[in-house]
């Protein structure tokens, strides 16, 4: 590219072209130094008021400090992309037209009215609309406005005269899908100054067709009762490929309501992309018969910071020029620069190729998914849909394996609404799993209406410029088959958990529709407040340390304390499961657990305040102790010269006596028995620490909370045989009563002659495992074990 460089005549081009490259590999260079990559604070940027200037390099290098950041706190993903070298001739038309500002103004209107109107019928061409007009903007929904107000003054005559009082005599009614992209119907009103009435949103169909298309019939009852009200149907917006599931509506029927009611017709959406390809739906090749369409060709191709296409059609010059759609402004025809340069640096093959390449992806993936249980796939036309939404499903019992429209009649509706919380949030988590194992998919989740949420994979809008290929959605729909076992265990195991967690003393089950894992449960200690939700001190420590002990036992579930708002009372969050679960073993471990730990903690509570109790009451016997002692021995012996003297003729006898505290009994008593005895108290043995009702017998090496041993993970083959047969013998000898058990009242054996008969037994039972089959023991197989 240097050498390229070097032909060009004009010296200011080529060093333009030149530093522009320098520039995007410094920026883009993610290697830095460390003294690049130094922490400064804001003040430590220099500015045009600390010194002299800076230059080039400083200044790129400045920029590429604030672009990327700290990168310890900020994510990977949020690094620059690489744009590649079409983005960098998108880049470079913004540098030339600050450049071609700078000619003269005769130079400059040729020069800008021939790349206005190059790319405007470059764009109508490949795009199929004939003899039309092209609007640059930056904004996507700038364009709509503009032509709304074409529109007013086309219907309006007197509008430029009388300005809104002609509105008010016969108010505009502007008609939008219900399926529109959100805050459409706001922007337009708040650009052009009308009142919200004067939008009027259409539904969807609900009984035939797509419940994402625009209703027909609704729309021509709806044109009919506004002109009887004496209002103005001024336009209609239809979309093809609406924002959220990339279906399109009926264009050419509602053509014909437009050409018969006199309203003007846009159209917008992804599918008009596919306009430049060789084979395209009949629904989508009827925008080109429309008043108007907005193209996005930015992210179909790939192409940084270039504007958004409005294509028209219109007679009156005048008319647009009011609307504010041409301009004779230099700058404004300069916006189509980077376009033009774009479109020309790709040519047609090119612009055909990544269309069509994001559409394969689209088919790839459906075709994928086709095979996956439990996926709906929510397309439009199976053959042709750019856009892939799908949902993982589970089917309820008696339900109807087909999504219907009306509610299961054998369910109640409170059912349904659980069911369809808890795919939701399943559907939630897949998403963002999704996302982070393939992030070149480009996914989106998004919730729906009627179908709740869903996953988008919409590959005309992101492929182009995240470079996915054939490879990553392979992997999509590999990691989509992965991560079923645990979906569909999770949901199964959740009504268990919930009863299990209900029919349990001192825990409460939590509702919370946005958590995707098997439940949320907490403990109602004995001083809980059960009519209060706010922060309880008691509760928070008994949850951190059960939390804890959960995370401890090296099983297969990840716990979590909540909740997400630090108000409310802390609960337990049990994550996703991908085998099947003992649930009464784990809720019972939670409610053990939890009771243990508040016994404890109120057991050293009580201890703490005895031990208080006991220091007051010991400073006050001490105290008295040393009064009696003053009275016994006298005053005489207190003086310092006249006490040691009498001590010496006359010695007291005084005992030591001191104070001791039981930390079991709780009291205080005296030491005297200590130092005449040489002997300390044994006093009360202490309680036993407060364990579990019941521990579940496991063979080596598996998890806690699995519910069956058979076909289980944990075991192999060779090994459970074995396991089994000691699992047996441990239960027999725990089971039968022992032989060296001696009746009441008969002396017990020394230990001596114990040894040998111990020794007998164990013998006895090595030997007997090595017996035939016939010569052992039948013993009962327990119920662990069948």
């Amino acid at each position: 590219m240097d050498a390229s460089l070097e032909k060009i005549a004009d010296p200011t081009l080529a060093e333009m072209g030149k530093n522009l490259k320098e520039a995007m590999k410094m920026l883009e260079d993610s290697q830095r130094t460390e003294e690049e990559n130094g922490k400064k604070s804001s003040g430590d940027i220099p500015g045009p008021l600390q010194g002299s200037g800076q230059d080039m390099v400083s200044l790129l290098q400045l920029v590429q400090n604030l672009m990327h950041g700290d990168e310890d706190e900020e994510p990977q993903s949020a690094r620059i992309q690489n744009i590649g070298e079409q983005g960098h001739i998108a880049l470079l038309g913004h540098s030339l037209g600050a450049y071609i500002s700078t000619l003269d103004k005769e130079k400059l209107r040729k020069l800008t009215t021939r790349i206005l109107s190059d790319t405007t019928l470059w764009l109508c061409r490949i795009f199929r609309y004939e003899n039309g007009c092209a609007y640059f903007h930056e904004e996507e929904r700038e364009g709509l406005a503009k032509i709304c107000r074409l529109a007013i003054h086309s219907r309006y005559e007197d509008f430029v005269v009388d300005g809104f009082n002609v509105l008010y005599n016969k108010k505009p009614v502007i008609y939008l899908s219900a399926a529109a992209r959100p805050g459409l119907g706001q922007y337009l009103c708040n650009q052009l100054g009308l009142p919200f009435p004067c939008l009027c949103r259409v539904p969807c169909n609900t009984m035939f067709g797509s419940q994402h298309q625009m209703d027909v019939a609704f729309l021509e009852k709806l044109i009919k009762d506004d002109i009887e009200r004496g209002k103005l149907p001024l336009l209609l917006v239809a979309n093809a490929g609406t924002a959220a599931v990339g279906h399109t509506d009926k264009i050419g029927r509602l053509k014909e309501l437009c050409e018969q009611y006199g309203i003007w017709l846009h159209v917008e959406g992804v599918n008009l992309a596919t306009l430049a390809l060789g084979y395209v739906s009949s629904s989508v090749l009827a925008a080109t018969k429309c008043d108007s369409m907005t193209l996005t060709p930015g992210p179909w191709l790939g192409l940084p910071a270039v504007p958004a296409v409005t294509l028209y059609k219109h007679d009156d010059p005048a008319l647009t020029l009011v609307a504010g759609l041409t301009s004779n402004k230099p700058a404004d025809k300069l916006r189509a620069l980077p376009l033009w340069l774009s479109l020309q640096y790709l040519g047609l093959d090119g612009i055909v190729e990544r269309i069509k390449h994001a559409c394969q992806l689209s088919q790839r993936l459906q075709e994928s998914l086709k095979k996956v249980n439990h996926i709906k796939i929510l397309v439009e036309d199976e053959l042709s849909s750019p856009v892939v939404v799908f949902r993982f499903f589970q089917e309820l019992p008696g339900s109807d394996p087909v999504p219907k429209a009306i509610s299961v009649p054998n369910m109640a509706p409170s059912a349904v609404g659980r069911e369809r919380h808890s795919c939701d949030a399943l559907n939630r988590w897949l998403g963002e799993q999704l996302k982070q194992l393939v992030p070149t998919s480009g996914l989106t989740v998004m919730d729906l209406e009627v179908e709740g949420v869903c996953i988008r994979f919409s590959p005309l809008m992101t492929a182009a410029v995240l470079g996915t290929r054939g490879e990553d959605v392979d992997q999509l729909a590999a990691c989509v088959q992965s991560k079923l076992p645990v979906l569909t265990c999770t949901l199964q195991l959740r009504e268990e958990f919930k009863q299990e967690v209900t029919a349990t003393a001192g825990l409460l089950h939590v509702d919370d529709p946005n958590w995707p894992g098997i439940g949320v449960v907490r403990y109602e200690h004995a001083n809980d407040d059960k009519s209060s939700l706010k922060l309880d001190p008691e509760g928070e420590k008994i949850h951190a340390a059960l939390l804890k002990k959960l995370n401890e036992l090296e099983s297969d579930l990840t716990f979590r304390m909540g909740p997400e708002y630090k108000s409310m009372k802390s609960c337990i969050y049990v994550d996703m499961a991908s085998d099947d679960v003992d649930i009464s073993e784990l809720v019972e471990t939670i409610a053990v657990t939890a009771r243990e730990i508040e016994e404890n903690s109120r057991l050293l509570e009580n201890m703490t305040e005895v031990v208080r109790k006991g220091i007051q009451e010991a400073q006050v016997q001490l105290q008295k102790a040393n009064e009696e002692r003053l009275l016994e021995e006298g005053v005489l012996r207190q003086i310092p010269v006249v006490g040691s003297v009498l001590n010496w003729f006359s010695p007291v006898q005084a005992s030591q006596k001191g104070r001791t505290f039981n930390l079991t009994a709780g009291s205080l008593e005296s030491t005297e028995h200590t130092y005449v005895y040489k002997v300390q108290g044994t006093g009360v043995t202490p309680p036993q620490t407060p364990s579990g009702t019941r521990t579940k017998q496991r063979l080596p090496g598996q998890k806690p909370f699995r519910r069956s041993l058979r076909g289980s993970d944990a075991l192999s083959e060779t090994s459970s045989v074995s396991h089994s047969e000691d699992l047996e013998k441990v239960e027999q000898l725990s089971g039968a009563p022992e032989p060296d058990a001696q009746e009441p009242g008969s002396p017990e054996p020394p230990p001596s002659t114990r040894a040998p008969q111990d020794a007998e037994q164990t013998g006895a039972l090595r030997s007997g495992a090595q017996c035939p089959e016939d010569d052992r023991p039948q013993v009962e197989e327990p119920e662990s074990l069948r």
